[in-house]
């Protein structure tokens, strides 16, 4: 009888298990802004266990992480070289990972998108199967015009990666919104209606997407993977309020947030 060759098992770890992790962005990631339930909570709907919490509390809560929460309530990309500056005063390089959950605000605010690189002529000196030569050519930078949306992503991407060569950074895509207002003076339609600019949510989430090739940075698209949708009645109910606030994912939202999280992030290292 030929030989049978038994392996141990061995028990599944998250990568991210225990992590130090730093949570940049606005509002969704503020920890003063506390997601709740809403009242009277949806007969039809099992809400047992659901705390609230943001999605990185319910991080915490699963693979005990350390969260480092920086968000601020409506700051924009152009924010997150303070909140940075704000972790590296706080932990210096005593922390694994970085998640940047941002960008909404900027649509909102009719932040043009902008581009990713200015051009210039420059003369370089090339050989290829032939004499060295010099000819004129045009030289690409990353563009850092801080009114754009995509200048700021270069501005704070490049910030990150300099301060912090050795750790990991993943964007995330902001969710999709819906009708909310909080004054008379902060009315915010439905995202079926473009900005002044006549842009839309779905531009700023697809440039936002693409940092993932300009910068090599990972991008998990929550847009489009965690399920939100408070454009239909009956997402609602993962929303802070159906009549007022349909923007901000009350804590049942936070924890399909976090779901989402928990799976995609398995596919990414934390620590180098």
């Amino acid at each position: 009888m030929a030989a049978v060759a038994i392996f141990a098992q061995q028990p599944f770890m998250h990568p991210w298990q225990g992590a130090r992790v730093a949570f940049f962005g606005d509002s969704i990631t503020d920890s003063r802004v506390v997601p709740k339930n809403p009242a009277p909570l949806p007969k039809d709907n099992d809400w047992t266990g659901i705390k609230d919490s943001h999605y990185w509390g319910y991080l915490q809560e699963w693979l005990g992480i350390h969260p480092y929460v920086y968000g601020v309530n409506g700051r924009q990309w152009d924010d997150i070289p303070n909140q940075a500056r704000r972790l590296e005063e706080e932990h210096g390089q005593e922390f694994d990972a970085i998640t940047i959950f941002i960008g909404t605000n900027d649509y909102i605010s009719d932040i043009p998108l902008g581009e990713w690189y200015d051009s210039k002529p420059e003369k370089v000196i090339t050989a290829l199967g032939y004499p060295a030569t010099e000819i004129l050519m045009m030289k690409r930078t990353p563009s850092m015009d801080g009114n754009t949306l995509r200048g700021r992503i270069n501005i704070a991407v490049s910030t990150l990666k300099k301060m912090f060569p050795e750790k990991q950074i993943v964007i995330l895509t902001p969710v999709h919104r819906a009708y909310a207002t909080f004054g008379k003076q902060n009315i915010q339609p439905e995202e079926s209606y473009p900005n002044r600019l006549g842009l839309y949510i779905s531009d700023y989430v697809e440039a936002i997407k693409e940092t993932a090739n300009v910068w090599s940075v990972p991008v998990i698209d929550l847009n489009a993977l965690c399920g939100l949708n408070p454009m239909l009645e009956e997402h609602s109910r993962y929303f802070s309020n159906p009549q007022t606030d349909l923007l901000h994912p009350n804590a049942k939202g936070h924890e399909r947030i976090a779901r989402t999280l928990l799976y995609q992030l398995q596919a990414l290292p934390c620590r180098f």
